[in-house]
């Protein structure tokens, strides 16, 4: 499958009520994980993104939203900016902790043991 470009953006901001991270999807509903967010191409799709992250935060349900330049590849959506990849991935100060703990493989903590 191939990339797509740098005009491919996803809507982010701070859930409210704990500081988490998240995504605004296809079904219209604010998710955790970055691979589960409605991608927008279309500059009429990217505007529209825009609104949705306006009215949630005047709603006081997000903060801070803005959107974010990905890339597709194989399925995957990864940000294009080391800080938007950090964002997705929990606190930078702890592995064990956030997203990026949940995503370590069983293997990989048994070479950090030894």
């Amino acid at each position: 499958m191939a990339k797509e470009n740098s005009d491919t953006h996803v809507l982010t901001a701070n859930r409210l009520t704990d500081g988490i991270v998240v995504f605004w999807n296809e079904e219209q509903k604010w998710v955790e994980q970055i691979n589960e967010a409605d991608t927008a191409t279309d500059p009429e799709w990217i505007g529209y993104l825009k609104k949705v992250g306006e009215v949630a935060e005047a709603r006081n349900i997000i903060v801070e939203p803005y959107l974010v330049a990905v890339s597709r590849n194989e399925g995957v959506i990864e940000p294009l900016h080391i800080r938007e990849k950090f964002r997705t991935l929990g606190p930078s100060v702890r592995s064990d902790l956030g997203k990026q703990a949940a995503a370590v493989s069983d293997e990989r903590l048994l070479i950090a043991a030894e």
